[in-house]
């Protein structure tokens, strides 16, 4: 059976995505840290990330690495936040957010409900940096 992240690369259901290529994807979480938190995702369904290939956790690594970068740039933080907890759905993901402490790595403060609007916002944000960084043929329209 699909995972919801598989239906959500599918387009069975809606994403925000910020990056697309042949193995990885990339889309805001509906539970963000912060504006701009993203989800970077492998295609394959892979559930632990210690069942993942050292390719595709290198290739995870390297996006969530680039896509850290333009959120610093992009939200004027420290720093990238990077957690890989595997908890909330049964596929391989790579939590990424713009952090400015220690206090911003508990999700018990997660925003449950944020506006449609601040998320459509911080993905255009997000999109435009990545673009400026020179990503512009992973980074979708909207």
């Amino acid at each position: 059976m699909p995972t919801l992240f598989s239906k959500i690369i599918d387009g069975e259901l809606p994403g925000r995505f910020v990056w697309k290529d042949p193995e990885v994807v990339a889309f805001l979480t509906i539970a963000p840290l912060a504006p701009g938190h993203v989800l970077v995702v492998p295609r394959e369904e892979v559930n632990r990330w210690t069942d993942a290939s050292p390719e595709l956790m290198q290739k995870l690594s390297t996006v969530a690495q680039t896509i850290g970068k333009a959120q610093v740039a992009a939200f004027s933080s420290a720093r990238a936040g990077l957690i890989i907890a595997g908890f909330e759905v049964d596929h391989l993901h790579l939590h990424v957010w713009p952090s400015n402490s220690m206090a911003e790595y508990n999700f018990a403060s997660v925003n449950n409900d944020p506006e449609p609007a601040e998320l459509d916002t911080s993905a255009e944000v997000l999109r435009d940096a990545l673009r400026a960084a020179g990503h512009s043929e992973f980074v979708p329209e909207s």
